[in-house]
């Protein structure tokens, strides 16, 4: 079982050194949250609460999820690093492209781009991008930056993109993994015929068998059951080395204890953290 620890709405500045302390634990990777940009008011259209309402706010802090990353991997040389899920289809994939190429290289490897196809209308809007295409856009701009990343020339010509032979450049040895995030069934089929690896919306216990099972049939149906594939899961229970052995026999890979703000509160010292941290190596890491 692989641990990440989500970094979400944690105090910019204290970064890198929850990064090195988290590796100094024995954590797998660091997930940080993403938006493009947050609007004073929203509808109430989160999909993941009764209530429709976000359990955030304006207020809470939304670094820039590349230069978080290239700050972290600075201080570190084995953890690994994506988002929890950046808002993908609202953005231009020349500049993910090149962002991510970065990345990956002066990373060693360790970046994987988490992603998913947002939620906030507003946001989109505000982007100039469709909203309600977000999904296909979504899925031909994986197609586009995995061209990108190859290296070379290359040209595309397609619904939501169009253009003639560019070259990118530097391009890493090994392009970055791609974690699709989402809860919905199409989220959890793009993920099987895109991804390498799925990024949970938070799920209890009971739930994981039966979508661990939807995803290997689906990647089997695409022909990519044999590839790796990362199932990242965050469990609504108390965690503890006998239920994760058992998630894990059921062929969870990967949890993610919640963000610093759901154990310690909206804001934390450094040190804080660091305790929190120390505990879940303790009482689960060391146990894998």
């Amino acid at each position: 079982m692989r641990f990440w620890q989500a970094v979400t709405w944690a105090e910019t500045e204290q970064l890198p050194g929850i990064a090195r302390f988290a590796e100094e634990m024995g954590f797998y990777g660091l997930m940080g949250g993403d938006h493009a940009v947050y609007p004073e008011r929203i509808a109430p259209d989160y999909p993941y609460s009764a209530d429709g309402l976000p359990p955030m706010n304006p207020a809470d802090e939304y670094p820039d999820q590349w230069v978080s990353i290239a700050a972290m991997a600075a201080v570190t040389e084995r953890i690994r690093l994506t988002t929890g899920v950046y808002v993908l289809p609202a953005r231009n994939p020349h500049e993910v492209a090149r962002a991510t190429a970065t990345l990956a290289i002066l990373s060693g490897g360790r970046f994987v781009l988490g992603a998913g196809i947002g939620w906030m209308k507003e946001e989109f809007e505000i982007y100039g991008v469709d909203f309600h295409r977000r999904g296909k856009r979504t899925d031909e701009m994986i197609e586009v930056l995995r061209k990108l990343w190859g290296g070379g020339m290359v040209e595309h010509h397609g619904t939501h993109f169009d253009f003639p032979r560019v070259q990118l450049s530097p391009v890493p040895a090994t392009p970055p993994p791609i974690y699709i995030g989402g809860a919905s069934e199409a989220a959890l089929r793009r993920a099987a015929r895109l991804g390498d690896g799925w990024i949970g919306a938070g799920n209890t216990p009971d739930e994981v068998p039966d979508l661990i099972a939807k995803l290997n049939g689906w990647r089997e149906e695409a022909g990519r059951a044999q590839l790796p594939f990362d199932s990242m899961i965050g469990l609504k229970a108390e965690l503890s080395p006998t239920l994760l052995e058992e998630m894990a026999g059921h062929g969870m890979t990967s949890t993610v204890t919640y963000p610093f703000s759901y154990a310690l509160g909206k804001r934390s010292s450094l040190d804080d953290k660091k305790h929190h941290m120390e505990r879940i190596a303790e009482q689960l890491i060391r146990h894998f």
